[in-house]
């Protein structure tokens, strides 16, 4: 949602100040996704390509307003998109990665994002208007991911968890008066590109340990049971 920090009338300019910066951003990402799964089983390549998905999906919701001109808001078009992104993160981490991830669920400590979606809703909920369920639903998604996250690796919990710092901040600047004073652009945009380079790296980590370990393992031993 890097796309509309500023709700003023010139909507285009602050599209194309998220797309230009993240376009590239995000295609060297699913690049180096690429580049770095080469020599992976064949089993590795649906989850490579839930990861370029996710990452397409959050391009698309980057450059909102370019690629949906014929909509007169773009914020809809771009909580759609990222809310897609979230849905493939989930599916990622919760199946994809079965036996792979670190985790077979989630730590007790995780119940701190349900706390984190009750105040958000709550703190936010005069404000959203005809975007009301649209948001609420987003916000699932988005804690979701950060939970489902935290199956993978200390980088991909971290990646999770920088993606909601970023989509927190973001919902402030977008839906609060005069919060843009409070949150930089900075602020919303680093948190995003580490959390989702942190996402990425950490997908394509945890495959390639599972490959040197499927390599060194005897033949019928199971990496992921824990």
């Amino acid at each position: 949602m890097r796309g509309a920090i500023d709700r003023g009338p010139d909507r285009s300019h602050a599209a194309w100040r998220g797309l230009v910066p993240y376009a590239p951003y995000l295609a060297v990402l699913a690049a180096g996704a690429i580049w770095a799964s080469r020599g992976l089983p064949r089993s590795a390549r649906a989850v490579i390509t839930l990861l370029l998905l996710a990452l397409g999906s959050s391009w698309l919701g980057d450059g909102a307003a370019f690629f949906f001109p014929f909509l007169a808001d773009e914020l809809p078009a771009m909580l759609a998109c990222f809310g897609v992104a979230h849905v493939l993160y989930i599916v990622l981490f919760t199946r994809s990665l079965r036996g792979v991830r670190e985790r077979a669920r989630p730590p007790r400590w995780t119940l701190v994002y349900a706390a984190w979606w009750v105040v958000m809703i709550a703190v936010l909920w005069p404000h959203l208007g005809v975007l009301a369920i649209g948001v609420v639903l987003y916000g699932l998604v988005l804690g979701g991911t950060a939970v489902a996250a935290v199956l993978g690796s200390r980088a991909t919990a971290l990646g999770g968890l920088l993606f909601l710092a970023s989509d927190t901040l973001l919902a402030l600047r977008l839906f609060l008066p005069d919060a843009d004073a409070v949150v930089s652009d900075v602020a919303v945009m680093s948190t995003y590109g580490l959390g989702q380079g942190l996402l990425a790296a950490g997908v394509v980590a945890l495959l390639r340990r599972a490959s040197r370990r499927a390599v060194t393992e005897p033949r019928g031993a199971n990496p992921g049971a824990r």
